[in-house]
């Protein structure tokens, strides 16, 4: 799904359809998936969604905007739309989002992260497109639960639920061979997240 940042972005340089901008995003992610980000070229991109490189240079300007924005087009929603009214139900539905397409979005997580490491333009794209706005989404949580009375506001562990989930998603792989499903995040919550940030409301 296009975000409204895409959608500007893409009416200031070229009319091209949402539909048609997935169609790029979906040969980023499969060219992704099959060699990583080192081996993904502009013209490998093009000649998969038959169109000329120069339309994706007006496009997007470079290859890792392009990633950032194909690896921001994947996903089915985004955290700042979750608002349940309590912080558990919040971060129970950031978890099954995230459970849900571990299987297919792990792999590419790890191939990108490890190259935005040593490509600084992949990692401020990135930043740009996923990182920060994913993190703004956790304060935002976060806030609402301070002012709602669940958490208290100067507990150290607040500003690190982004990093456990995370952590948590990277690591089962490594060390169970199996990715951190729906399940294993939700089990991860309640065991881990909620008792050190003071939560005790039962699932």
């Amino acid at each position: 799904m296009q975000s409204s940042q895409d959608s500007a972005m893409t009416s200031s340089r070229s009319k091209i359809t949402p539909e048609r901008a997935q169609e790029f995003y979906d040969a980023v992610l499969t060219l992704l998936r099959e060699g990583g980000y080192d081996a993904l070229t502009m013209e490998g991109v093009a000649a998969l969604s038959r169109c000329g490189k120069s339309t994706l240079y007006r496009q997007w300007g470079t290859k890792p905007q392009l990633v950032a924005c194909a690896l921001r087009g994947s996903r089915a929603g985004s955290l700042s739309d979750i608002d349940t009214g309590t912080l558990a139900g919040d971060l129970r539905l950031v978890a099954r989002s995230l459970g849900t397409g571990s299987e297919r979005d792990t792999p590419l997580m790890h191939a990108v992260s490890h190259a935005a490491l040593q490509n600084p333009e992949l990692l401020e794209a990135l930043r740009e497109a996923l990182i920060t706005p994913a993190s703004a989404a956790f304060d935002e949580m976060i806030r609402r639960a301070v002012e709602r009375g669940e958490i208290v506001a100067d507990n150290p562990a607040n500003g690190f639920v982004a990093a456990q989930l995370i952590g948590a998603m990277r690591a089962r792989p490594m060390l169970e061979g199996v990715y951190a499903d729906e399940d294993y995040l939700l089990r991860f919550l309640e065991c881990v997240v909620f008792p050190v940030l003071g939560l005790t409301e039962s699932p």
